[in-house]
């Protein structure tokens, strides 16, 4: 049994103080002695039938006299002795008595000093006298042993000293203990595994090393795998396993050696190992601003080593990536890096590797570069007029065949302008958005009629995917007056296109319809007018007849006007109908306003000259003569 110092003490300060006391007062007269024992007899119960009296007890026996027996340690320690391990203590008895216990115990102290502190190692009470004194117990350092057996004949203590002895166990210094040629990692931690990249039936050799004085054995526990290796020793020492289990799964491990001395003292060291066999996978990189299509062929790739993710492994060691149809892969160990392309679309492909080699798997990422700016097509209005009720549609027509247009992001703008020339629409006095996002849109007014003849200045501002824009050039659209005169061309007719010249009684009748787009309550002025067809530049028009309509003539979009002309002389004349001749009514097209006819004036004196009868008198002329030829030649 072990015992502490607190117990020694307890000891010293019962039982051994008697002893000692006793001990001191052997030196007296002898008379002194038997008073002393005298008095104490007195006071001291007798211990009671069944009970053993010991010295470790809390009232110590005293000595009733002086003991006759020696006691000896037989065998050490002696003087400057140097212990390790277990130290089996035997004792030797001379002379006569008899022993009923023997107290051993130890200090650490100078034996010179008048009272060193003494330690209770163990109280023995029966024979055999010996005990396995075990140093390990007790740190390296100088030690005493003293021995006491109580003597029942004498009652009285006998004791001895051993000589001063060192302890000096050596416990097993690991000098080293490790896995050969790992894969990467050292294995002195857990943040520095030795990992290896074995298959399921390899080997791991493991090596270590100790010093000691009576080194013994070592073993290896805690490994991969089924089953444990072997104890190396104690017969004779490998230094090591080269350990295949058969089976090692991926995953870590931190083997435990130990190492013991025939001392039975031992250490431990750990090792952290692990074994992987699994490529790491390629996380989410970046690609440029995270866009799928990208205006400029400069494209950073970020998130690279940071994204990707090796699990329980070994960890991932660098990042490869290639150009589908390159021949060669780049490896990177930084977590960006910056790539060239040519507008279009890519396939790069990127893969992770860990610190043991294993390469994952290829990772496509598609690459998609467009650089030019969409290309404008042109513009789509309704007809804009100011009978129009509720808003006009307006809408841009534009194309990309790069990243495609992004609707989105793409927006037209308006404004009101006088005349539609300029950058800057002039009434509005700037450019204001439809409203909604997109080419396609409305322009919402209360009230188109105060808008005739202004102009809608239109532009449009493109973005495709991939951020290229474009703004357009203004494009102006006049808003036209809804309403529109014109006369009927298939109902507007002469009744004759030859006829003689100043004939009163048989002039020419023009009959003439006249129409409008829509319901129109206002009056019209409307007039004949004529011309010499063989006319010079200088020559104008000749007003045969004005007439004015009064209002509501086309409240019902129609009006029938019949002319009479009488061709002045021969020859060709142009006749012209004209509505509103002096552009007061506002109208969507002013160029219907003229409806042209042709009539001609027969000659008096020479029939043949008028174009229509000219052919049909020549032709009578010579059948006459053909038949009297033919009539002459009969008779004859």
């Amino acid at each position: 049994m072990k015992a502490g110092k607190g117990e020694g003490t307890q000891n010293r300060r019962g039982g051994l103080k008697d002893n000692r006391t006793c001990r001191e007062c052997m030196g007296r007269s002898y008379v002194g002695i038997l008073l002393v024992l005298t008095l104490l007899a007195g006071t001291v119960p007798l211990p009671q039938q069944g009970e053993t009296m010991l010295l470790n007890d809390a009232i110590a026996p005293l000595e009733s006299g002086t003991s006759s027996l020696s006691i000896a340690f037989s065998n050490g320690p002696s003087q400057d002795d140097e212990i390790t391990g277990l130290q089996t203590l035997t004792f030797s008895l001379t002379g006569t008595g008899t022993l009923d216990s023997l107290l051993l115990e130890i200090t650490d102290d100078d034996t010179s000093i008048s009272q060193p502190d003494w330690s209770t190692v163990i109280n023995l009470t029966e024979t055999p006298w010996m005990y396995p004194f075990d140093s390990t117990d007790y740190t390296n350092g100088s030690y005493t042993l003293r021995a006491t057996g109580w003597d029942s004949d004498a009652e009285a203590n006998t004791t001895t000293l051993s000589g001063s002895f060192n302890i000096t166990n050596q416990v097993p210094v690991i000098t080293i203990f490790t896995a050969l040629n790992p894969d990467a990692g050292g294995g002195t931690s857990i943040s520095d595994r030795a990992w290896f990249n074995i298959p399921s039936q390899g080997t791991i050799a493991f090596r270590w090393g100790a010093n000691d004085d009576d080194l013994k054995q070592a073993t290896l526990t805690t490994v991969p795998g089924p089953g444990t290796p072997a104890t190396d020793g104690p017969t004779s020492l490998a230094y090591g396993w080269d350990w295949a289990s058969g089976n090692m799964p991926e995953g870590t491990w931190s083997p435990r050696l130990t190492v013991y001395d025939q001392s039975g003292l031992s250490n431990t060291s750990t090792l952290h190992i692990g074994i992987d066999r699994t490529g790491p996978t390629v996380g989410t990189i970046t690609v440029g601003d995270g866009s799928t299509w990208h205006r400029s062929g400069s494209i950073t790739l970020s998130n690279i080593m940071s994204s990707a993710n090796d699990g329980q492994g070994s960890g991932v060691a660098s990042i490869q990536y290639m150009v589908a149809g390159a021949s060669s892969w780049t490896t990177t160990t930084s977590d960006s890096v910056t790539l060239s392309f040519t507008e279009g679309t890519h396939e790069l492909m990127v893969r992770a590797i860990d610190r043991v080699g294993n390469v994952g798997a290829n990772q496509t990422i598609d690459i998609n570069v467009d650089e030019t700016d969409p290309v404008p097509l042109g513009w789509t209005v309704d007809e804009l007029t100011t009978s129009r009720i509720g808003p006009a549609n307006v809408s841009f027509s534009a194309e990309d065949l790069g990243s495609g247009m992004d609707n989105v992001s793409s927006y037209i703008q308006y404004g009101f302008d006088s005349n539609g020339v300029g950058q800057t629409p002039d009434i509005s006095g700037r450019w204001l958005n439809l409203g909604v996002n997109g080419l396609d849109g409305q322009i919402g007014l209360s009230s188109w009629v105060t808008k005739s003849r202004q102009h809608i200045m239109l532009r449009a501002f493109l973005q495709d995917e991939a951020g290229n824009t474009f703004t357009t050039e203004a494009s102006s659209f006049q808003i036209l007056p809804g309403l529109d005169l014109y006369w009927n061309a298939s109902q507007t007719n002469l009744d004759r296109l030859v006829v003689r010249p100043g004939e009163q009684n048989g002039n020419i009748t023009i009959t003439s319809v006249l129409e409008s787009n829509q319901d129109y309550p206002g009056s019209i002025i409307v007039r004949l007018e004529s011309a010499p067809a063989d006319r010079s530049s200088t020559v104008e028009w000749t007003v045969m007849e004005t007439r004015n309509l009064p209002l509501g003539t086309l409240s019902n979009s129609t009006e029938t006007v019949t002319w009479h002309y009488t061709v002045p002389t021969s020859g060709q004349f142009d006749l012209r109908l004209i509505i509103d001749f002096a552009n007061v009514i506002d109208e969507f097209d002013e160029g219907n306003n003229a409806n042209y006819l042709v009539v001609t004036g027969a000659s008096l004196d020479a029939p043949g000259t008028v174009p229509s009868f000219a052919p049909s008198l020549l032709l009578l002329i010579l059948v006459g003569f053909g038949i009297s030829l033919l009539q002459r030649k009969t008779r004859d």
